[in-house]
């Protein structure tokens, strides 16, 4: 709303350049705004990556619904390979369900997911993560 209708340079000009998005989730996005579904989704190849660039861009316009509906995705079809991208990605965009899904795939194969370029990602990013993840791997040894 600021962007388009408030004092942002966007409210005055005839064209708003859309950068740091890709055309196809923009368009995704588009299309959600104006049918409220998602067809991409529900892809069974693709589906998790457009569901991650889709809940950044969602969470940047404000789209809750769109949001929540890439988060039940994403903790639906999340694995050992994506989880620390995924988690990494909850931490940024405060998803607090997709947070505790990957803390708790990840604390279940942790051997794995520590080999993993997502893994070196989310340590070196969002290291107060550790402390979830440490936590959840001192419960699964009680």
């Amino acid at each position: 709303m600021a962007q388009f209708f408030g004092h942002m340079k966007e409210a005055r000009m005839q064209r708003v350049e859309i950068k740091d998005m890709k055309a196809g989730v923009f368009r995704a996005m588009l299309g959600f705004i104006y049918t409220d579904m998602v067809p991409e989704l529900e892809r069974q190849e693709g589906g998790i990556i457009v569901a991650l660039h889709l809940l950044a861009a969602a969470d940047m316009y404000g789209l809750d619904r769109l949001k929540s509906m890439c988060e039940d995705k994403l903790c639906d079809g999340t694995s050992v390979e994506t989880a620390a991208t995924a988690l990494a990605l909850a931490e940024q965009h405060c998803c607090s369900k997709l947070k505790a899904r990957c803390i708790e795939l990840m604390a279940a194969s942790i051997d794995k997911v520590m080999e993993t370029e997502g893994y070196k990602h989310v340590m070196a990013s969002s290291p107060l993560v550790t402390n979830d993840l440490l936590r959840a791997l001192r419960g699964r040894k009680n």
